[in-house]
């Protein structure tokens, strides 16, 4: 029984009693035409704030309410089933990633995306995806799942690159998150549902409010409390299923989970200040506290043929521990493997046995008190818990307004110091510190990454006549910004070689070692920006803009970056677009500067491999380089056609990026090189399969097309409205290292996402009742497993469609009810081969466009004040 079931029964019982009813008053056909027509957005121009149809940039306008109109819970999934070139995928075993999930914008990684709120810059978050899915290996993106819906006004999301107007990372675009700022009225609602194989029971409680501070000022609150269950598509793995056969009663079925993690907890609270200070000027302060813990799954560890902890060569001899070798340096165990080794035997576990091996050698062994075998410690194998706490706050001050004396007068400020921190911390249980032999704890807590950010921006605005249709919009302004990573060392027996290092056992807590003094500290980067930004309507018909940008790094130097847009009306109805523009993005200080040890599956095998900063003598030795930006340079060109209640807008893409930052395929640590590694100061590298690191080894150019359109009538005696959004995004690697980057980490990065994707919604709404039903479809992609980049269980898999349903219905002026369902007819995701299946103990492939939980139903209850 789920923990959230008292909420959950009360949630139920409402739905049933109204027979699958929806909860939001908004009607969605006004909601598609006002939101994505007539909103006005401040995103992409800093000109006064335009429509979406007179940008000169394609914008996605998303309202807060339109977010909720879905069973996702949190923002991450409401993005993706709204913006069709916006993609977030489930993260089942994935290390820090299963914690902060990466995201995607027209096909590049999340840090491609600037991310604002409020117009101003969002901290990125502390988790570095290194098991990010293809795409995403190692991107170090901000971590909005922690904004509620019921906190937003709307979200603007700019598709083109924006560098030269916002800096670093808006390569593929900007996402303008705006928060509510009524000053009074509210909602409180309660959400609940689970997926149809009965499992992943979620129950979200969210709220707000707007209060009035002063006469002249507001304060809206917003929270949101969630709580979501594991999901498990396991199916038992073969190697678990024959000790089981054997006899061995300490194996557990599944001996894995892969599924979603379960969420505990997960409390977020944001505010929005604002005041009128008069003479034309006001002061406003926004920010968030939100912490949540989140435990996932890992792989199952097999008591013989997993190397360094149960054998010495994955199956064929037993590691066995030398008491008096490790104590005194002189030899005890007549077995150990210095001098007689124990050979497995040759079956896994033998008939009447239970829960040790049937050789004479392993009974003689385990009766002698200087030999050990860390089967007597788990002899069923163990299946590490890879969970953490995520702690995320930020506040920003400013004030903004005219200046009415002195050389500035005319010219509007707007000054704002920003500081955003994010801190996950890190556990793992039910694992071992093999080198620590029979005395290791079994839970652990590993460590922490920290990502602090300081911002201060200094902007000017002002509208000057020099004699065209309209003024001239200059902006200029500076940014001043600290970026720093920190690394908190873990708890000593999560990293502590222990005295059966030397013997070949396993190094730190197995899974996931935890970080050592060697490694913990703080780096910090420090830039300065200045922009000049203008824009003006040269005829009635005709505007132009351009940017441009210039930044100094502490780090690695300058870069200086432009943009051009312009618009021109061919009708009142049908007007053309285009713009072009070059980008950056400055390799993040925790990419530059993170040690991780992480345990990968290739080709059904588990690999401890160890990811080590790009300067590092280990990462240096197997042709690792110092870090430099990426740079972009894109195109863009479009229509927008509006009439009435009629809107379209198609645009194509093309970006470049060169020196492309991502985390590197795994590189063999090889036998031939352990002496060279020791000089150079590497600590026991035969106990290291492999190494990665950070590199700029390839270049990319992405092209693709959008197409929005929306309609809205009046039908069946209410409103009808229609939405269609298509997107295609094709990949292609134009050139890349081949010493650090595999073919199959390529073939990833060009197919492993849809290119085809696309939405279709008809609405409808009445006074008393609202409905939706969504069609979103997915084209065909190059399936994989988690981070392995081999051909080894890959395949082409087939396009999808998944249909989402909600209905509504309205109470009364306070109360709203709604039932719905996300993939109501339970498509199944693309299937693992069967030979897949079992090595990695799932169903289905975890690279694939949509959740491969099936079906999820939910109901909703929302007072409104």
């Amino acid at each position: 029984m789920s923990r959230n079931f008292p909420v959950k029964t009360l949630a139920l019982a409402i739905g049933m009693a109204l027979v699958g009813t929806s909860a939001y008053a908004a009607e969605e056909g006004e909601a598609i035409a006002e939101e994505n027509i007539e909103q006005i957005v401040v995103v992409g121009s800093r000109a006064a704030p335009r429509s979406v149809a007179d940008s000169a940039v394609p914008i996605d306008v998303v309202g807060g309410d339109e977010l909720g109109k879905s069973g996702a819970t949190d923002m991450l999934d409401m993005l993706a089933s709204a913006v069709p070139s916006f993609a977030a995928r489930a993260q089942p075993i994935s290390d820090a990633a299963s914690l902060i999930r990466p995201v995607n914008l027209r096909g590049l990684p999340s840090d491609s995306t600037l991310v604002l709120v409020n117009g101003k810059r969002r901290h990125r978050a502390s988790v570095i995806a290194f098991q990010g899915g293809g795409v995403n290996d190692g991107a170090q993106g901000p971590d909005i799942s922690v904004i509620p819906s019921v906190a937003l006004k709307q979200v603007e999301v700019l598709r083109d690159g924006a560098a030269a107007q916002y800096g670093s990372d808006a390569i593929a675009g900007v996402m303008n998150f705006v928060l509510k700022d009524d000053a009074d009225g509210g909602s409180i609602s309660v959400k609940t549902g689970e997926f149809s194989e009965g499992d992943g029971a979620a129950t979200i409680i969210d709220g707000n409010v707007g209060l009035p501070f002063t006469d002249d000022g507001f304060v809206n609150i917003s929270f949101q409390l969630k709580n979501a269950d594991a999901t498990s598509r396991s199916i038992q793995r073969p190697d678990a299923q024959g000790l089981i056969d054997a006899g061995n009663t300490d194996v557990i079925s599944p001996a894995q989970i892969w599924g979603n993690p379960e969420i505990e907890d997960d409390i977020t609270i944001f505010a929005n200040v604002g005041l009128d200070l008069g003479d034309d000027k006001e002061f406003y302060m926004f920010g968030n506290y939100s912490e949540r813990d989140v435990t996932g799954g890992f792989y199952y560890r097999n008591p013989h043929s997993r190397g360094n902890v149960y054998s010495i060569d994955e199956g064929e001899t037993l590691l066995v521990g030398d008491v008096g070798l490790a104590e005194t340096g002189v030899p005890s165990c007549s077995f150990s493997n210095a001098t007689a080794a124990v050979p497995l035997a040759p079956s896994n576990v033998p008939a009447n046995v239970g829960n040790v091996l049937n050789t004479q050698p392993y009974m003689d062994m385990i009766a002698d008190p200087n030999c050990f075998s860390m089967n007597q410690v788990r002899p069923g194998g163990y299946t590490p818990a890879f969970g953490g706490n995520i702690t995320d706050t930020s506040l920003t001050i400013g004030t903004k307004g005219d200046i009415k004396s002195g050389f500035l007068t005319d010219w509007m400020y707007d000054l704002s110091g920003s500081v955003g921190r994010n801190e996950s911390s890190f556990n793992l249980s039910n694992t071992l510190n093999p080198s620590l032999g029979l005395s290791t704890p079994t839970t652990f807590e590993t460590g922490k990454y920290i990502q602090l950010e300081k911002t201060f921006n200094a902007d000017l605005v002002r509208g000057i006549d020099i004699g065209l249709y309209e003024d001239l919009n200059f902006a200029a302004g500076i940014e001043w910004r600290e970026e720093s990573f920190e690394i908190v060392a873990g708890e000593e027996s999560s990293w502590k070689a222990g005295p059966y290092a030397d013997q070949g056992f396993n190094i730190g807590s197995h899974g996931f070692k935890g970080f050592g003094p060697e490694t913990a500290g703080t780096n910090v980067r420090r830039n300065i920006a200045a922009y000049v930004d203008v824009e003006a309507y040269i005829t009635e018909s005709l505007m132009l803009g351009a940017a441009v940008r210039h930044e100094d790094f502490n780090t690695f130097g300058t870069t200086t970056d432009y943009k051009l847009t312009a618009q021109f009306a061919l009708t009142d109805d049908l007007s053309l677009r285009a713009s072009h523009s070059t980008g950056f993005r400055a390799p993040t200080v925790g990419q530059a500067n993170v040690v991780n040890t992480q345990t990968s599956i290739v080709e059904g095998n588990l690999i401890q491999t160890f990811l080590a900063p790009a300067t590092d003598p280990l990462a240096a030795f197997y042709g690792a380089s110092e870090l430099t930006p990426e740079e972009s340079t894109s195109f863009a060109g479009g229509m927008v056609y509006q009439n009435g209640d009629f809107f379209l807008t198609v645009d194509a893409y093309s970006i470049e990026v060169t020196d492309r930052l991502a985390q590197s395929s795994q590189v063999d640590v090889l036998a031939e090189d352990y002496d060279d590694l020791r000089l150079l100061g590497v600590q026991n590298p035969e106990l290291i399969s492999g190494v990665t690191f950070f590199t700029n080894d390839f270049d990319t150019t992405t092209s693709g097309l959008d197409i929005v359109s929306n309609y809205s009538m009046s039908l069946f005696g209410g409103e009808t409205g229609l939405a269609m959004a298509y997107n295609f995004n094709q990949t292609e690697v134009d050139s890349f290292n081949p010493d650090t980057t595999s073919d199959g980490k390529v073939r990833r990065l060009e197919e492993g996402m849809p290119e085809h994707r696309g939405t279709f919604t008809v609405s409808q709404s009445w006074d008393s009742m609202s409905m939706f039903l969504r069609a979103n479809y997915f084209g065909e992609y190059w399936a994989v497993h988690a981070d392995d980049t081999s051909d080894w269980g890959a395949e082409t898999a087939d396009s999808a469609v998944t249909f989402d349903a909600e209905a509504s219905y309205f109470l009364n002026d306070s109360i709203t009810l709604t039932a719905g369902a996300n993939n109501i007819l339970d498509q199944e995701a693309q299937e693992l081969k069967p030979g897949t299946k079992g090595a990695v103990g799932g169903v289905y492939y975890e690279s694939g466009p949509f959740d491969y939980n099936g079906a999820y139903y939910y109901v909703k209850a929302t007072y409104s004040f």
